[in-house]
């Protein structure tokens, strides 16, 4: 394996290095979040096999980003930075697929938690949307890595971009209903989403676009679902080109840092969620309970 491309010189070995770093610290941060639960658990003096839903989520978006920052490609392009088959198409999108179902399914869990609590029609019908959409959106994404097609990509990322604009009028729909703690984690959420929305609007869904016209107008052929299978699982080209990677490299290290962080955030919700409807407006006090008062007697002998 050649490793004379690792050097400050190239930008795709500091890309690469900056991967590995963030990597490391996003399972550092599970790992610490794993111990906060299994404290709790402890506490709580709960079986040693249970565990959190959003938790399990959270790990396999996490180790799968951190699978596809070690051995990171292009998917339609077919390029990648290591020769081995770990690096192929076909194991890279399935690893994506199920990391990013498990991402929308913890965004999923934990809207229908605070709608519950607060009684939201709106955001509880939103989380049981939001997974179907992504569903589709990975179909799109395996048409395009099959066929080569970016078309597949631009549907794929409308489709999350979607996705993400029903999760933002989930949490305005929420904001109206919390308050405290809950209310600014809501407001946080609402800023990251719109600037996940004005990238794709603006950066990743031009930039798929683009690249199918430009395909279209040099009448390129793309695969059929038999022959681009077998593409996938078993070509990849080897590169550590800067410009075969110019288009990959902004959106990927968002990704594989400020999406991971997300999904940290999300499986840590399993940690405070029975505080979540303390932080409800309108909440009514409990009812005082009518205790019966002891009167004291005096005694009085009798004259």
């Amino acid at each position: 394996m050649r490793l004379d491309w690792l050097a400050w010189s190239n930008p795709v070995a500091i890309w690469w290095s900056f991967l590995i770093l963030v990597s490391v610290g996003n399972i550092a941060l599970l790992l610490r979040l794993h111990f906060r639960f299994r404290r709790t658990s402890l506490r709580k003096r709960a079986s040693a096999l249970a565990t959190e839903p959003l938790l399990l989520l959270g790990a396999a978006y996490v180790i799968g980003c951190a699978f596809r920052s070690i051995l990171p490609r292009a998917d339609v392009q077919r390029i990648c930075l290591f020769d081995t088959w770990l690096s192929s198409v076909f194991v890279g999108r399935t690893v994506a697929t199920v990391a990013e179902l498990c991402f929308i399914i913890q965004w999923a869990i934990v809207l229908r938690a605070l709608a519950q609590a607060a009684n939201a029609d709106t955001a509880r019908n939103i989380a049981k949307t939001i997974v179907p959409v992504v569903a589709l959106a990975e179909a799109c994404s395996w048409y395009a890595v099959i066929t080569t097609n970016y078309l597949g990509n631009v549907l794929e990322n409308s489709l999350w971009t979607v996705a993400f604009v029903l999760i933002a009028i989930a949490v305005l729909d929420l904001l109206n209903r919390y308050r405290g703690a809950v209310k600014l984690a809501l407001i946080g959420a609402a800023v990251g989403i719109a600037g996940y929305v004005a990238f794709m609007c603006t950066v990743d869904v031009p930039m798929y676009f683009v690249r199918w016209q430009a395909d279209l107008a040099a009448g390129r052929q793309f695969f059929g679902l038999f022959s681009g299978l077998h593409d996938v699982a078993t070509r990849w080209v080897v590169t550590h080109e800067a410009a075969r990677w110019d288009g990959e490299i902004i959106w990927m290290s968002l990704y594989f840092s400020a999406a991971v962080w997300t999904s940290l955030l999300l499986a840590s919700f399993g940690l405070v969620k029975h505080l979540v409807p303390r932080y409800r407006l309108g909440r009514r006090p409990p009812k005082p309970v009518a205790r019966p008062v002891a009167i004291p007697l005096r005694y009085r002998p009798p004259t």
